[in-house]
C-alpha cells in the first residue's frame, strides 16, 4: 500500500469518526477538535467536504447538527460571557 492511499483512507476514516462523534454527542466543532486533537478548520473541512464523498447519508446527518449549533452559537457565547462576569463579581 502506498503512502498516498494510506493517508487518504486515514483521512476518510477520521472524517467518519468525527462526524459520528458530533452526531452521537451533539458536539460542536470546537468540542470535536479538542476530542480528536486537531484544528477546528480540519474538523469543519472533514464534516462539510470530505464526508460527502465517503458517506453522503452521514454527511446529511452531521450537517443538521452543525446547522443547529450555528443557530445556537450566539446563545452559548452570551451564556459564557455571563458566567465570566458572574465569577468576576463573586
Amino acid at each position: 500500500m502506498s503512502v498516498g492511499i494510506f493517508l487518504k483512507s486515514y483521512i476518510e476514516e477520521r472524517a467518519i469518526e468525527i462526524a459520528q462523534y458530533i452526531i452521537d454527542y451533539n458536539a460542536t466543532v470546537r468540542q470535536a477538535a479538542k476530542k480528536f486533537r486537531i484544528s477546528k478548520s480540519t474538523v469543519h473541512k472533514d464534516c462539510t467536504e470530505r464526508i460527502r464523498t465517503v458517506n453522503p447519508g452521514l454527511a446529511a446527518e452531521v450537517r443538521k447538527v452543525l446547522d443547529v449549533n450555528k443557530q445556537e452559537r450566539h446563545i452559548r457565547g452570551g451564556m459564557a460571557t455571563r458566567e465570566k462576569y458572574l465569577q468576576m463579581k463573586g
